[in-house]
């Protein structure tokens, strides 16, 4: 049995993701299977606007930007499963966050690794298993559920 796994470079991400500097926070996708999971990677460089302020005397990654990069993540996964593109009406809202815990910082020159696994999809809610690796450490983990919504004028 054949799994097809797709793979996706900055431009095919911004062919799909709404977002754009300094909020974009996918750089590659290294693996997708649809309905499953995905492997991602951010690069987190010194120049990130955020560093600037968090903190100047010792850089680190805010963590609720590392929840960002996972649901971003979570946001390809699940429009790539329902063979969907999002348009100008379109947005994916977090409906929640569990069990968030941060076991690592992310600094500068870290490559962010991003696992994320389809849990289950009701109701329009999508409930995934998240985690960013720097290396083989995780740096944070935690049960994201997401919804996309049709924004009217």
């Amino acid at each position: 049995m054949t799994t097809d796994t797709t793979t996706m470079d900055i431009h095919d991400i911004l062919k799909r993701l709404p977002h754009r500097y300094p909020i974009l926070l996918v750089d590659r996708v290294v693996e997708l299977v649809k309905g499953e999971r995905i492997r991602a990677i951010k690069n987190v460089s010194i120049n990130e606007p955020f560093f600037l302020g968090h903190f100047p005397h010792r850089p680190v990654m805010p963590g609720v930007l590392v929840l960002e990069a996972l649901a971003q993540a979570a946001t390809l996964l699940a429009i790539e499963t329902m063979d969907i593109v999002l348009d100008e009406k379109s947005v994916v809202y977090f409906a929640g966050i569990d069990g968030a815990r941060f076991k690592r910082p992310v600094e500068p020159g870290d490559q962010l690794v991003l696992e994320v696994t389809l849990g289950r999809a009701k109701a329009g809610i999508y409930k995934f298993a998240a985690r960013a690796l720097v290396g083989e450490q995780v740096a944070a983990e935690a049960e994201l559920m997401c919804t996309m919504r049709r924004i009217e004028a």
